[in-house]
Order: C-alpha cells, then structure tokens, then sequence
C-alpha cells in the first residue's frame, strides 16, 4: 500500500519494468540505433552483450516490481509497448509482453501500445485491437526511432484512430541520444501543427520538450489538450542555474499547472522509483500543485477514480 505520509503519484512514463515476459523479450530485440544511450545514461561503452547483461540482473517477479512501486508511493505506472520494427530493426518492446503483466495487475498498470506506423492501415488496426479488446489506455511513439517528425501525415490516421476511441498519444518530445537520428525531430514545433489538425487529440509530450521547454510549456499554454510529462531527468536538476527548467517551474505553477504529469523513466536514469520520487517531492513546488503535478492531472486526463 502507499506510504502514508507521501502523495501518491502516478507515473506517466515508467516506461516499462523488469518483468519476465518483458525482459525476456527485450534483451534479445535492443534496436541499435539506440545504443548511444546506454553511453550516456548508463556511462559505459555501449554494446548489445552490456544491455544484455542488464536485463539479466534485474529482471524480476511482479512482487518485487509492485514492492518498489509501494516504496515510491507509486499507485499506477504508464508501461509501453515499443514497435518500430520497420525503421529500427526490431520490436524492442511488445504489447504482448506489456498485457502479460498489466492483464495481472489492471489497477496498478497502465498498459499504452507501440506502433509501427509503417505497416499503416493493419498497424491502425492492431492499436484500436490493443484498446478495445486489451483495455490499453493510450498509444506511444517516438518520432526519432522512426525517423519521420510527429506532423508527417503518416501518423496521422494513428491521430484519427486515437481521437475515435477517445485514448491519448504519448509522444517523445525531446532532443535523442542516437548518433543517426537529428534531435529537431523532437522539436515542438511539429507538435503545435499536430495539435492545430487533431484540437481533440490528447497529446502528451513526454520529456516536456527538453532542451526547448519553453516553447513546450507555451505549447501546452495554447492547447487545451497538450500535456507535458517529465520524464528521463534527475529532478534534483531541475532546480540547477543554466539546466534550462525555468519556464516550468515558473509556468508549470500558474498557467499551465493543470498540465504536468509526473513520470520518472526509472529504468533509463537507473535509479528507484522511490529516489527519483524523493527528488521530485522536495522540489519547490506549491503542495497543492504538486499534488497536481503527481496524480491530480494524471487522473483527470485518463479518467481514472481518485
């Protein structure tokens, strides 16, 4: 159960734990245009046998995973599919391996489905499949993994699909760790031409934009339904001179407050849930906009019960 004393939070961006079925998966399908990551987040020369390895130490059964969610006060965590086989090589992560777990425990996990937009019209099919049959609540994509910007009209019959059964889109919004992807697909400005042909679509732009936050906060200021989520940073960062987290701890407490949803990227950064958590609730926030910021928005947006 949550710790009393925390507010609990609800994790929009875990974005997946160490069970079984995923990391039997995962270790074997790492997509390599994702290896500059493990250099930067992970400080090791990266290589498929390291990720490997990893999977290997930490994979765990669903009573440690649910443990360290209970330790950080965590109710529900965002847990994602990653398809795109076409462009990257392989499914890193599948949306069979994420309703394995979140099929055992529906009131703890929110279970979102990758996408391989190249496969089109059937790629369309399987995400409303994933939604109506599944109960998965929403849809993720990465823009630099498949190597086309978020307005390029092939997402768009993906858009349509998600406004039609009502479920959001979680979209990487942010500069990319590759060393074949251009950071600029993650720009927001091809979110704003998004937002300006889908009003109805709930977008949320996962890692709030960084390094260009601001124009992601004023993107979030002009849409109603763009969201900002933050996560795959050291919060105790935000608050450092020149780490570029000013608009949002100055807009995220009065216009856009409603806005912001807490996400940790726990596996990436390679800290618990319970520290990156620690982190985020000693930061100088309003109490009754942090509790915004950790579940109150979440909520709202996917129409869960407090």
């Amino acid at each position: 159960m949550t710790a009393p004393s925390l507010i609990p939070a609800i994790d929009m961006w875990a974005p997946f734990v160490p069970s079984r079925e995923i990391m039997a998966h995962a270790r074997d399908h790492f997509p390599l245009p994702q290896l500059g990551y493990l250099r930067v987040f992970w400080k090791q020369e990266p290589s498929v046998e390291l990720f490997r390895s990893l999977c290997d130490r930490i994979v765990a059964d669903d009573e440690l995973i649910l443990a360290s969610l209970d330790a950080a006060g965590i109710t529900r965590a965002l847990i994602t599919g990653f398809d795109e086989a076409s462009t990257g090589g392989t499914t890193f992560v599948t949306n069979e391996s994420v309703a394995a777990i979140a099929g055992r425990h529906p009131d703890r996990f929110l279970a979102f489905a990758g996408a391989d937009i190249m496969r089109g019209a059937e790629a369309v099919r399987d995400v409303e499949r994933w939604v109506r049959d599944h109960y998965f609540r929403g849809l993720s994509l990465r823009p630099f993994m498949t190597g086309l910007p978020a307005d390029d009209r092939r997402y768009y019959p993906f858009y349509e699909k998600c406004v039609e059964l009502g479920v959001p889109v979680s979209i990487h919004a942010s500069a990319n760790w590759t060393t074949c992807r251009p950071s600029d697909l993650g720009h927001p400005r091809h979110f704003d031409v998004v937002a300006c042909d889908f009003p109805d679509l709930k977008l949320i732009l996962s890692h709030a934009g960084y390094p260009w936050v601001l124009e992601a906060c004023l993107l979030a200021w002009k849409h109603p339904n763009v969201y900002l989520e933050l996560a795959a940073h050291r919060p105790k960062y935000f608050t450092a001179p020149g780490a570029g987290w000013e608009p949002l701890l100055r807009y995220g407490q009065t216009t856009i407050q409603d806005k912001v949803l807490y996400g940790s990227g726990a596996f990436l950064i390679g800290r618990p849930p319970a520290e990156l958590l620690a982190e985020f609730r000693a930061l100088p926030i309003k109490p009754e906009v942090m509790e915004k910021w950790l579940w109150r928005n979440a909520a709202r947006l996917l129409g869960l019960a407090s």
